[in-house]
């Protein structure tokens, strides 16, 4: 038994019977069950009862049993003098707040239903990958479905966060913004925030001013991520190299000394001077990318943005310095744009549009619906759960739905646990 379970039985009444009665024998009346809040301080706020026929206001706190409250030493904090209600599993003891007044106690144990209790043991303390994975097959589609649109979203504003935190670092400068935000997914997750904090770093007014020599925008990124910064005898490394040192005097950029991006695990078309040097093509091509991203009315408009970014010719045969190889291609390739768009472009749109009051959430989700759904172990699991996905927009959702609610045991806030527990 834990808590947040009595959290959930006490927010939408999961009682059995209609009259509620304290220990102390008098009758309970639920007006408001009052706001949850995971802060300091009871458990609801606000909660409006009627007892014994008396209308009180106050605040609800929840223990697994009574005695709990001296655990915690609630008794000497005023804060909880407001308490009009001690909900608890077992009721073992009286309680008295800081001012010794006695506080009344509902006791749970007798009124929540014993199916609910065994399927609640049942989703929480048998071993699986995740709790409900022999449930999941058999729950209604239009609430996996309707779960998963609110788990989207809920994911595109954690991602707003950081966006918004990199646009005030920006100045409010919506092209510098995105230009961080696409370094940030170019570094992918082993070098994502290395390539951040080397954006972040370069004043984007200088990128405006170099962009149109390709060779100046790959040795200012390619310098200020630190990898210019040993003797080598490579020819094009030794260039780029004066042309950092020149820059970096000229523009009197100042950056933080950085460990250097990271190789492991790596395939050498995700190295970091190859996405440094496609991201160098991006800024070198277009002068006003996010005013073009926000005119895009689809995914296949955005991808025309991508499509053609090829680095320059030196990296047509190189990995790295000083290691050459047959010629190959280093386009942008079709898989790496859908990366983007999941991981930069769509949020960005999703927080522009927010910002600016004009959200169409619809017309998010149908954009990463026309994507391929992404291919990983998670949703490999999920479709043995059997939960199939067709796009981008599914994937996402239960990429945050393993990460958010599985892996955190989050069942009861979860619409797929709540609907084994109580559909």
């Amino acid at each position: 038994m834990k808590e947040e379970f009595l959290h959930y039985i006490w927010k939408y009444k999961k009682f059995e019977g209609i009259q509620l009665t304290s220990v102390q024998g008098k009758e309970i009346s639920i007006v408001k069950t009052g706001q949850y809040l995971e802060q300091a301080g009871p458990d609801f706020f606000n909660a409006q009862l009627l007892i014994d026929g008396q209308k009180w206001a106050g605040n609800i706190e929840i223990h697994l049993k009574s005695s709990d409250w001296y655990v915690h030493k609630h008794e000497t904090d005023k804060a909880y003098n407001s308490v009009i209600l001690h909900v608890v599993w077992e009721h073992d003891t009286d309680v008295y707040n800081s001012d010794n007044q006695p506080i009344e106690t509902l006791e749970l144990k007798n009124i929540v239903s014993k199916t609910i209790q065994q399927k609640y043991s049942k989703l929480l303390n048998t071993p699986k990958w995740i709790n409900c994975e022999n449930d999941l097959k058999n729950i209604d589609s239009f609430i996996v479905e309707n779960w998963l649109e609110r788990l989207y979203i809920e994911r595109l504003e954690e991602k707003s966060v950081v966006i918004d935190q990199i646009f005030n670092q920006t100045q409010h400068n919506w092209e510098a913004t995105l230009f961080c935000v696409l370094a940030k997914t170019f570094g992918l997750n082993i070098n994502g925030e290395h390539f951040l904090k080397t954006a972040l770093q370069l004043p984007f007014l200088v990128i405006q001013k170099e962009r149109f020599d390709l060779e100046n925008l790959e040795a200012l990124l390619l310098g200020a991520a630190g990898l210019l910064s040993e003797t080598k005898e490579d020819v094009y490394y030794k260039n780029l190299q004066k042309r950092w040192e020149y820059l970096h005097y000229k523009h009197k950029i100042s950056i933080q000394n950085l460990e250097k991006p990271q190789l492991f695990k790596l395939r050498p078309d995700n190295f970091p001077t190859i996405r440094l040097a496609q991201l160098a093509k991006l800024l070198h091509t277009y002068d006003q990318l996010f005013s073009k991203l926000i005119l895009a009315e689809n995914t296949w408009a955005i991808f025309d943005l991508f499509k053609n970014i090829q680095p320059s010719e030196y990296w047509q045969t190189h990995y790295t310095f000083d290691h050459e190889h047959e010629p190959k291609s280093k386009k942008i390739s079709q898989s790496f744009i859908n990366l983007l768009m999941i991981n930069a472009l769509i949020p960005m749109l999703f927080y522009y549009h927010s910002s600016q009051k004009n959200l169409d959430i619809e017309k998010i989700i149908a954009l990463l619906t026309e994507l391929p759904p992404e291919k990983n172990v998670v949703i490999d699991r999920f479709a043995t759960c059997g939960i199939e996905t067709t796009n981008a927009f599914e994937t996402q959702a239960l990429l945050q739905l393993k990460r958010t609610y599985c892996e955190a045991q989050k069942c009861l806030n979860c619409s797929i646990g709540q609907q084994i527990l109580y559909g």
